[in-house]
């Protein structure tokens, strides 16, 4: 069955960039044909203006920078001493696929759970570092399927403490904002309590937590994948000892000193959200650009391990433009809202949750961002809602749920795991693409259930 999927996706799965390309040009002709633009201009032209001001979104383009930091810095941190003893400890008892497949399955989705952006790097930094310890000792272990693993973060981040959807939903006022006409009655907001910490949520994660690395383990893991592993370790050791460049800059003082003062005003500002769980994507940079200095011997370390992380930043630096274009013209031309509307109009009180997963699944193909996405989608399915008799917290976890699943389809998140890894898009998606189906059926059950 792997073989069979992996000769599939081998065939038919492009580079991430290209299946952007190819993304883009079928929302221009979407839009071309089915959009509903609020202006004067001609539907093409209307077209190609919202999708240019999405690609230069500036609110966007912070976001990708943000997403190119914790890529690099991420990497920086890995390639540190006290970071590789610490993944050395953790990856001790992996002997085979099977060890391999519960530590990096259950490790990376407790850490999404708890932040989608550390889920995201520390899933790709652990599935590689095991696959350095597959080639130092000859183990043979499934590298792709461990690096798809490494990515199962994205499929659970969004009923997780930094999920988009329930987070906004808990703002003071925030529903009511959103929302032109509610009822009586209608709620301001919805606490956490009702939504990521509600006990079908948790059981929920439970469920998947426990199943994933069971059906991993259940299956064959011969692969057909011809990823040279060893060619990992062209990248260890390479961080000099000394080089030619100012003294001060092969001394350990001065990244004792600045990185140390970074990690301090790290934890002076950021002391109030540490509490409150609230970490953003600002906050994990900070710490990383902090701890990554602090953690190497010399300035000159840091700038050679830098100069090995930049090189993985490519993708990213030219994809998430494209990405923020076609985000631009779903929200624009109405697309977004009427593949929404389209499956709400056929919903009742019982498939309404399920048609709402399944929408928000769709639009996050082409809008992979839980916060734009809430932004599109959450009026409507807060809407129909109340106007079927839902209950609003499981219909936030409905859109939840589908943001996150259809990640397993859309390597845009992928990016960093990909560059980290030195993997394809296709050496992991017959792997993702398991856990889409595993993730699909047990958050469809859930919502039929709870």
């Amino acid at each position: 069955m792997i073989a069979k999927l992996e000769l599939f996706f081998a065939k038919v799965l492009p580079s991430p960039f290209t299946l952007s390309i190819g993304l883009t040009l079928l929302t221009l002709v979407l839009a071309f044909v089915f959009g509903d633009f609020s202006t004067d201009h001609s539907q093409v032209i209307s077209t190609l203006q919202a999708w240019q001001s999405g690609i230069w979104d500036q609110d966007l383009l912070v976001f990708g920078y943000q997403m190119m930091l914790i890529l690099v810095l991420g990497h920086i941190l890995v390639l540190s001493s006290p970071v590789n003893r610490l993944l050395e400890f953790i990856t001790k008892g992996v002997t085979d696929t099977n060890t391999a497949i519960v530590i990096v399955s259950v490790s990376t989705m407790l850490m999404g759970f708890f932040n989608w952006g550390l889920g995201l790097i520390f899933g790709a930094i652990l599935a590689r570092k095991i696959g350095e310890k597959s080639a130092k000792e000859n183990l043979n272990i499934n590298y792709s399927l461990i690096g798809a693993l490494g990515y199962s973060g994205m499929m659970v981040w969004h009923g997780g403490i930094s999920g988009s959807a329930p987070l906004k939903a808990a703002e003071d006022g925030h529903l009511h904002s959103i929302m032109s006409d509610f009822p009586a009655g209608f709620p301001s907001e919805l606490s956490t309590s009702e939504t990521i910490f509600s006990w079908s949520n948790i059981i929920i994660f439970v469920i998947i937590l426990v199943v994933v690395p069971l059906i991993f383990r259940s299956i064959k893991h011969k692969s057909s994948s011809r990823f040279d592993v060893s060619s990992l370790l062209n990248e260890v050791g390479l961080i000099s000892e000394e080089k030619k460049a100012h003294p001060i800059e092969n001394n350990g003082v001065l990244p004792l000193i600045f990185g140390g003062l970074i990690s301090l005003c790290f934890f002076v500002v950021y002391f109030e959200n540490l509490l409150q769980l609230n970490i953003t994507p600002n906050m994990l940079n900070f710490l990383m650009l902090g701890l990554g200095i602090l953690f190497h011997k010399s300035i000159i370390q840091y700038l050679d391990s830098l100069s090995q992380a930049i090189k993985g930043a490519s993708g990213i630096l030219i994809q998430f433009p494209l990405y923020f274009g076609i985000i631009g013209v779903m929200k624009e031309s109405g697309l977004a809202v009427n593949f929404a509307q389209f499956f709400i109009s056929i919903s009742t009180e019982t498939t309404l949750p399920i048609f709402t997963f399944i929408s928000s699944g769709i639009v996050n193909i082409f809008v992979p961002s839980g916060g734009g996405q809430w932004a599109i989608q959450g009026p409507i399915a807060l809407q129909s809602a109340t106007e079927l008799g839902v209950e609003l917290p499981k219909i936030i976890m409905a859109l939840s749920y589908g943001d996150q699943i259809t990640n397993m389809l859309q390597p845009f998140w992928a990016l960093p795991l990909l560059a980290i890894t030195k993997l394809k898009a296709s050496d992991i998606f017959p792997f993702t693409f398991i856990l889409f189906i595993i993730g699909s059926f047990i958050f469809i059950t859930g919502l039929l259930i709870f």
